[in-house]
């Protein structure tokens, strides 16, 4: 697994903005290998709309959703290994900005609360799902891969 890359293609084109004025378009695509195409622009939080697109995904939702994408397959790839059979997995993950140690602006924190439904003869114990999530978390490539703050809490069906 190591040693293999991730290629992705980022295009933006100015149009007909005149771009020394800082009005330009934020707007641009992200293009995966696979062939699909996602729009994407700054945060209207950061540009605000109309220079930014409030209708595409910007780099610090993106940031949060590979965390919890990442986490949310490897608590897949461990809850099977384990016998147990999940029916469906929601995470409403949230993503702090902040300063980070060095005074800079980051995403300090990402606040993971999945909620999984299990079914089957081998339901996992309330000790079982914490542990899950705390290996998913372990063997994510995303939360190894960044200083960020990730903490998960889980939302448990009552």
């Amino acid at each position: 697994m190591s040693g293999h890359t991730h290629d992705v293609q980022i295009r933006w084109s100015r149009g007909d903005a005149a771009f020394t004025d800082n009005r330009y378009s934020r707007a641009h695509t992200w293009h995966f290998d696979g062939g699909i195409e996602v729009p994407a622009s700054s945060s209207p939080h950061v540009v605000r709309v109309p220079l930014s697109s409030a209708a595409a995904v910007d780099p610090e939702e993106a940031f949060v959703a590979s965390i919890a994408s990442c986490h949310m397959l490897w608590f897949l790839s461990i809850a099977v290994e384990g016998g147990f059979r999940v029916d469906r997995y929601v995470d409403g993950a949230v993503g702090i900005m902040g300063k980070n140690a060095a005074g800079k602006t980051a995403v300090t924190r990402v606040t993971l609360h999945p909620q999984v439904s299990f079914s089957g003869a081998k339901l996992p114990s309330h000790a079982e799902i914490v542990e899950l999530h705390h290996k998913a978390h372990d063997e994510c490539f995303i939360a190894n891969s960044v200083t960020t703050d990730i903490r998960c809490e889980p939302l448990y069906d009552t």
